[in-house]
């Protein structure tokens, strides 16, 4: 605490002076943003060159969700391998590229795990959030860090921001919500004004679950075989959120932000389920702590040209420890610390009315250290720099980016991996056939490069330092058609991926196996669909739904038995829906999330196969008045079928439960 005191302090002080070196140079002339702010959610995701897919706070109300995880299952083209329960792992992977691919940014800026590569969502509360975004390929704003260009896709969590009405100088909210298998989770949210210029939001939240949750554990084929009743052990979990923000509008042409994280989790590894020995990893236990601060600025030199200073601090720790491990010790415990410091500069010129360009430079240096003997302790410093342009017409709009990425590795002890460096391509374009309708077409080719973790390279008995990057190549050619009540996108893609690798837990969810597969080809459609129907004059109904389809399949060795078989975890068709009706003493939503069967092992035989599940949910929520204030009441049955489905074979998931949350805003 004493940390983050003396932090504030030094932002607040930087500020200030920031502050008063720009207040007497005000704009003559304003910047106008790429995005109006006031455009409409669905014409966004219309008028993008790249699929784009938006949740806003007040969609995410509706969607029965606690965590980030839970949310993005609704995107389209979206697999999330999840491994049960409220402290379980989860990852995203989006077009089946795999979690490394899925660039995870928070207000902007990377959040990175030098060590995986993969990031676990699970751990993002929507408490905090005012909406998250999903991009293939390339963000259609090009003034962006040089590091947001270098994923396949990427997911942005932005956080609230300080909003006042009127002369207001605080606003807030408190909530609780508790539920199912000893769920408790108090939070609060608030936002302070200190004067016009500057403002703050602070953010708590604690999250406690026991985590013991029932299911059927069957010995053979479901329904005609045995079966006996067994409960999730060591399956509880403990987290703890912090974060504040400080918000500086120094002048019409100048605004900055600070951000400070920190998040600490104490969670058991419940382990795979295993016929008459279900405790066989009931003692295993894992605490990960991250703090990270970032910073913002960004000022306009006139209406044509604008300059952004980002950087970032990151600290990660994490202990494993199994204390059952029959070895010398009779245990095993293992803490990876991290370290990584970012920073970036951008600028974006506006050389005619409908073209602009942008020159971003990052550099990164990130390292890792262990308490086990001979670690590598491995250190990477990259950069990042890209130059990219901007097209925007009446009827097409364009984007095109070069970035260049190079690497120099390093290590304490042995010898390190081989530096790196690559030049990789975007370009996309929409285009709007009919002046009067709002039907366009799109298309867009992308290049990423995919560097291999520290994991991958260093970690004993399992990294090896000769491994490849993995190379992807995405093309996607789609249609997009808005009314004012609804809008719908089709998007057809194939992506090829070289050096394909794979991560598997090995016996636990600590240490993870990698597997090269060579070659992966990616076919498929993804189609999404929004509809807002008035029924009454004082009823809504709103419609979604997504849906999507993967041939992801091996091609490395056509002699090889798992030739043209779909890789590990990759369901062929998968979708969602949800529906929200609106009354005025009463809010209903329903939501239903499925997935067709999957594959745990790259040879698709049936020993390995996943069943493929489906998830009802249902909401009551309404809103009392009190006077300028509010009171939420929500009440949620969530898996209403009961079914232990799984995502990851032996990670059974909570059968049916219930959540409750109230939430006082003022």
């Amino acid at each position: 605490m004493k940390l983050l005191k003396l932090t504030f302090q030094f932002v607040f002080t930087a500020i200030v002076s920031i502050n008063n070196l720009f207040a007497q140079n005000i704009a003559d002339s304003l910047y106008l943003p790429e995005i109006v702010i006031t455009e409409k959610t669905a014409d966004r995701e219309i008028r993008s060159t790249t699929p784009f897919q938006i949740l806003s706070n007040d969609r995410i109300q509706a969607l029965n969700a606690l965590q980030l995880s839970d949310a993005v299952k609704h995107f389209s083209g979206v697999t999330v391998k999840d491994y049960g329960g409220i402290g379980g792992l989860k990852t995203i992977s989006v077009r089946g590229l795999g979690a490394s691919h899925t660039g995870i940014s928070y207000n902007g800026l990377e959040v990175t795990d030098v060590q995986s590569g993969q990031i676990d969502i699970g751990r993002f509360s929507l408490d905090n959030i005012e909406s998250v975004t999903l991009n293939n390929g390339q963000n259609d704003n090009i003034f962006l860090p040089a590091k947001a260009f270098a994923s396949a896709s990427g997911i942005n969590i932005n956080s609230k921001t300080p909003e006042f009405k009127n002369k207001e100088k605080l606003n807030g909210s408190l909530s609780v919500k508790g539920g199912s298998f000893g769920l408790f989770n108090p939070a609060m949210n608030s936002s302070i004004k200190f004067s016009d210029k500057i403002a703050a939001t602070f953010s708590s939240e604690l999250t406690l679950a026991k985590g013991k949750y029932p299911y059927t554990l069957y010995y053979g084929d479901a329904g005609n075989d045995s079966s006996s009743v067994e409960h999730r052990e060591n399956s509880d979990v403990k987290n703890f959120r912090l974060e504040t923000g400080l918000f500086a509008d120094f002048s019409p042409r100048s605004k900055a932000n600070i951000n400070i994280y920190y998040y600490q989790s104490e969670r058991g590894l419940p382990g795979a389920t295993i016929f008459y020995n279900t405790d066989s990893f009931s003692k295993q236990r894992l605490w990960d702590y991250t703090f990270f601060t970032q910073g913002h600025f960004e000022h306009s030199h006139s209406n044509k040209l604008l300059f952004q200073i980002n950087a970032k601090y990151n600290n990660g720790y994490l202990k494993y420890l199994d204390p059952t491990f029959l070895g010398g010790d009779g245990k095993i415990e293992d803490i990876f610390t991290q370290n990584e410091v970012y920073g970036s500069a951008s600028a974006l010129y506006r050389a005619f009315e409908n073209i602009s360009f942008s020159l971003s430079s990052d550099i990164t240096h990130a390292n890792m250290f262990s308490n086990r003997k001979s670690f590598a302790a491995p250190s990477r410093l990259t950069s990042h720099s890209v130059i990219a342009a901007k097209w925007v017409g009446e009827q097409i709009m364009a984007t095109s980016s070069l970035l260049y990425t190079q690497t120099f590795e390093s290590v304490n002890i042995g010898d390190p991996a081989s530096n790196r460096r690559k030049l990789t391509t975007h370009l996309s374009v929409s285009a709007k056939p009919f002046i009067d309708n709002n039907f366009r077409v799109r298309a867009f080719y992308n290049e990423s490069f995919r560097l291999p973790t520290f994991n991958d390279l260093y970690y004993p008995l399992v990294g090896f330092r000769d491994l490849q990057p993995e190379s992807a190549h995405q093309f996607n050619l789609g249609v997009t058609y808005g009314k004012s009540n609804g809008s719908i996108t089709l998007d057809a893609y194939h992506n090829r991926v070289n050096n394909k690798i794979i991560a598997y837990p090995s016996g636990n969810l600590h240490q993870w196996t990698m597997l090269n597969m060579g070659k992966v080809h990616i076919n498929g459609i993804d189609i999404s669909a929004e509809s807002n129907i008035n029924i009454t004059n004082i009823a809504d109904l709103l419609l979604g739904l997504s849906y999507t389809y993967q041939d992801a399949i091996d091609k490395t060795d056509r002699n090889k038995i798992t030739w043209n078989h779909q890789i590990p975890y990759t369901p062929k068709h998968s979708g969602s829906s949800r529906a929200l009706i609106n009354l005025p003493w009463l809010d209903i939503s329903y939501t239903l999330i499925w997935s067709g069967q999957r594959y745990s092992n790259a040879y698709n035989s049936k020993e390995f196969r996943v069943n493929g599940y489906t998830d009802h949910s249902i909401s009551l929520s309404k809103i009392i008045k009190a006077g300028k204030d509010s009171i939420n009441l929500s009440f949620e049955i969530l898996n209403l079928a009961n079914n232990n489905y799984e995502i990851i074979l032996n990670y059974p998931m909570p059968g049916r439960s219930y959540r409750w949350n109230i939430s006082y805003n003022f």
